[in-house]
């Protein structure tokens, strides 16, 4: 592995999801050295909140974007250094006193033997009116989706990229496999996990979304699976304002039963 102290890059990626995306970036803002946060042609507001996000934040910048896969791009240069990539997505509020504890562990070297990191999701169907609790489906059973990357086992991420950190061909270094996995949320329950994640996948994401319970937008692998004609109908359904429920989030982040948690702490008043 690369010498030199460890640096982690968040990056966001995000299309029409003003309801909560401030408040994503926020709860992670402590837990990364450097911010690149991109917005792929919001209609909402967005893009409004991610520029004065990265005027105010230290290190940030922003980059609309044409294009989602112009987002893998920006971290391509990150492969073969000590650097962890750090996606979050406009539905992911994670913990940020648990990010503080998890910061220490990843520059204290814990993970430098693994690629990826793996953590504890709650996803929401129901999210209480005050904020302090939730309801959803917890990983495990369900899967996690969580994104932290150790690119300082790889020497390139190259190929087509859909978006980042999705598709293309990873060229791993010596001694590391895409089998090199800390599973964090098979380890530690949900309250005491450093590493969880309120996922909001069921919830009205952005004010353009309609206002009613499980709204699901259709994961990207769904959208970059599809043939042109599939894609040519999903388009039009959402011109004309129609919901593109999601099969895929249902199937993989609705199992086992329903559970309502006390989540205050994702939702500091003083920040």
């Amino acid at each position: 592995m690369s010498a030199g102290t460890p640096r982690i890059v968040g990056i966001v990626l995000v299309r029409n999801e003003d309801v909560f995306i401030e408040r994503a970036v926020r709860n992670a803002a402590a837990f990364c050295d450097e911010w690149i946060l991109t917005d792929h042609e919001s209609r909402d507001g967005t893009a409004a909140v991610l520029r004065r996000l990265a005027a105010e934040l230290p290190s940030a910048a922003f980059h609309p974007l044409r294009h989602a896969s112009e987002s893998h791009a920006l971290i391509q240069k990150f492969a073969g250094t000590p650097s962890w990539i750090f996606a979050v997505d406009g539905d992911e509020i994670y913990d940020p006193e648990g990010l503080a504890r998890l910061r220490g562990r990843i520059l204290a070297g814990e993970f430098d033997r693994y690629w990826m990191i793996l953590g504890n999701v709650l996803n929401m169907t129901d999210l209480a009116a005050d904020r302090q609790t939730a309801t959803g489906h917890l990983s495990p059973p369900c899967r996690s989706m969580t994104k932290l990357y150790h690119f300082g086992a790889i020497s390139a991420w190259d190929g087509y990229t859909p978006e980042r950190l999705h598709g293309g061909k990873i060229t791993f270094r010596p001694g590391y496999s895409n089998n090199d996995r800390r599973m964090l949320h098979e380890e530690v329950a949900w309250e005491d996990s450093d590493f969880r994640c309120l996922h909001a996948c069921f919830l009205q994401r952005s004010s353009l979304d309609p206002a009613q319970p499980q709204t699901t937008r259709q994961n990207s692998m769904e959208v970059f699976g599809f043939t042109r004609l599939q894609g040519f109908w999903l388009a039009i359904r959402r011109f004309l304002g129609f919901p593109t429920a999601s099969d895929y989030k249902r199937t993989r982040y609705m199992r086992g039963p329903a559970v309502t948690v006390p989540v205050g702490a994702f939702f500091p008043v003083h920040s």
